[in-house]
């Protein structure tokens, strides 16, 4: 089984809804609005890659003056990482791609845009939503962890030796960066918590083919409330006989939007 950052955060968050999404091949409903954020972001991602390797991107911006203006502004933040000189014989490469073997399953992860010379080697990852306020949530995010573990395994590179930035390219009024270093107790910590999480999948998974369910969140949890598979888990606040109506105002209002 091919694992990405993806399926270990919903492994981490709810299995059952790995179960859903995964096992079971159930879609999930798009509205509109997710479906434009997403095309946007898979354009951008398309429109860095072109530019990486030298292709011609007149063809994805000159219909979106918005995406130029986001272009324009990252390359003015960040012009030693997106406009090298050429004299700088640093290995780079858009869209990276790295597996390893680990506990029976194959981890994947592919990095945005990969720099390394003799040094150090930074991953760089565009993500089109503004900066999040948490900084340790996106330092713990699998995404981040698994990044870092892959490169430090694959490579001859030291952790203290490789590093990770985020570029929130809409983030107002420029884009803004996080940045994220990496040693050796971080990426043993990292080891020990992969293997753990990957020997509860195997127990989950034994367990599903004897017919049983991978486990739910608690009730009430506050993932329930923007998950698509909440009916279908009987955690709608609908489901529950006992409560009020005056008990259902708070719990709608509390509801968050979810950054894609």
């Amino acid at each position: 089984m091919r694992l990405s950052q993806r399926h270990l955060n919903l492994l981490s968050t709810c299995p059952r809804k790995f179960q859903h999404t995964y096992l079971e091949q159930l879609g999930s409903l798009t509205t509109p609005e997710q479906l434009e954020r997403i095309n946007w972001g898979s354009h951008f991602h398309l429109l860095m890659q072109q530019r990486e390797l030298g292709l011609p991107i007149e063809s994805i911006v000159q219909e979106d003056a918005q995406m130029q203006r986001w272009l324009t502004a990252l390359v003015s933040a960040a012009p030693e990482i997106l406009t090298p000189s050429f004299n700088n014989k640093a290995f780079r490469e858009s869209e990276h791609w790295r597996v390893i073997n680990l506990q029976g399953y194959v981890l994947t992860v592919i990095y945005d845009l990969l720099i390394a010379d003799d040094k150090k080697a930074q991953i760089l990852d565009w993500k089109t939503y503004p900066l999040p306020k948490n900084r340790r949530w996106l330092e713990e995010d699998w995404q981040t962890r698994l990044y870092l573990y892959v490169l430090a395994e694959t490579s001859d590179y030291s952790p203290e030796q490789i590093s990770m930035t985020y570029w929130f390219v809409q983030s107002q009024p420029e884009p803004k960066s996080l940045q994220f270093s990496y040693n050796a107790g971080k990426h043993e910590q990292t080891r020990r918590d992969l293997i753990a999480l990957l020997n509860r999948l195997n127990d989950w998974l034994a367990s599903y083919e004897r017919g049983e369910e991978l486990p739910q969140v608690p009730l009430y949890a506050s993932e329930c409330d923007r998950c698509q598979f909440a009916v279908r888990c009987d955690r709608t606040l609908e489901s529950n006989e006992t409560e009020t109506n005056e008990d259902l105002i708070p719990n709608l209002v509390n509801i968050q939007e979810v950054s894609l």
